[in-house]
């Protein structure tokens, strides 16, 4: 029987590999010419259609009134302050409402999770809070706290930490009690068994639910804004609501995109980070969110 050298089977290998990466670079080109294709059409149309009169652009705004409006801030700055501080504001209460969210729900999660008695006690009251509408939530917060940043980071949080509770929970309860059974035989305390077995299985479930906890973290601070604030992107949204200033609104709300847009390639490159002892087929199975 012949048999391939070892030389050969490199050289197979190498050209696999390499028709591999071609491939998904051209898949990456391809999704990148199409995303920008639609904003193209979006944006030429808006534009032609309020040069046009087919859309009012009092009500509508337009894509060179959005630029014109950021450009101003950026120069001149907002009725309260400049507009890098509003940004930075509502971007700082997001981040800690996002830490505080994720690490409460983690640890109630993992808990709630472990001990069935807690989760038959406690649960029918995180589903209480859970159905509150958030509005009412933010308003609370704000009569409590104040219009300062801890009311926003209050609300910001409440919003990530469900996300992340539920995820958790029934990643720990998914866990293969094979494996907390063997570690159990072998020795290990019931601590062991949550930090080495338990919660390394459920961080598929948990880091899943990062890349929605991230865009209610930003929610939850805009709302706050909107509720009550001395500033921040909220505050200048509904300053140019109250005003008619579409393009003011339609500018303000670019920029949240872009944040987003930033904090889950951020959360992107943490995840491969988290999951890189997963199997390569299962790690880019979590990411594409197949």
């Amino acid at each position: 029987m012949a048999t391939t050298p070892p030389a050969a089977r490199a050289d197979d290998e190498l050209t696999i590999s390499t028709q591999a990466r071609t491939r998904r670079t051209r898949h990456r080109q391809l999704v990148i010419l199409g995303q920008a294709g639609i904003a193209l059409v979006v944006i030429l149309g808006w534009q032609i259609g309020a040069l046009t009169g087919f859309i009012d652009p009092f009500f509508f705004g337009s894509p060179s009134g959005i630029v014109i409006r950021l450009a101003d801030w950026a120069m001149n700055g907002t009725a309260y302050g400049s507009f890098w501080l509003q940004i930075w504001t509502t971007l700082e209460e997001a981040l800690l409402g996002f830490a505080a969210g994720v690490t409460s729900g983690i640890f109630f999660g993992v808990l709630l999770g472990e001990v069935p008695y807690l989760a038959e006690v406690i649960g029918p009251y995180i589903k209480i809070v859970n159905a509150l509408p958030r509005i009412v939530l933010g308003s609370i917060f704000v009569m409590w706290l104040g219009l300062g940043l801890p009311s926003k980071v209050m609300l910001a949080a409440v919003l990530v930490f469900f996300v992340v509770f539920f995820n958790a929970f029934q990643g720990v309860r998914s866990v293969d009690r094979n494996l907390v059974s063997n570690a159990r035989i072998l020795g290990a305390s019931r601590l062991q068994v949550v930090w080495h077995v338990v919660f390394p299985s459920a961080m598929t479930w948990i880091i899943a639910s990062l890349h929605v906890a991230l865009g209610f973290a930003i929610i939850g601070a805009i709302v706050g804004e909107f509720l009550g604030s001395q500033r921040g992107l909220g505050l200048v949204i509904a300053t140019a609501q109250n005003t008619f200033d579409a393009n003011g609104v339609f500018g303000a709300m670019i920029v949240i995109g872009g944040l987003a847009l930033s904090a889950e390639a951020a959360m992107s490159m943490l995840e491969r980070r988290l999951l890189a002892w997963q199997p390569a087929a299962t790690k880019e199975r979590d990411v594409q969110g197949v």
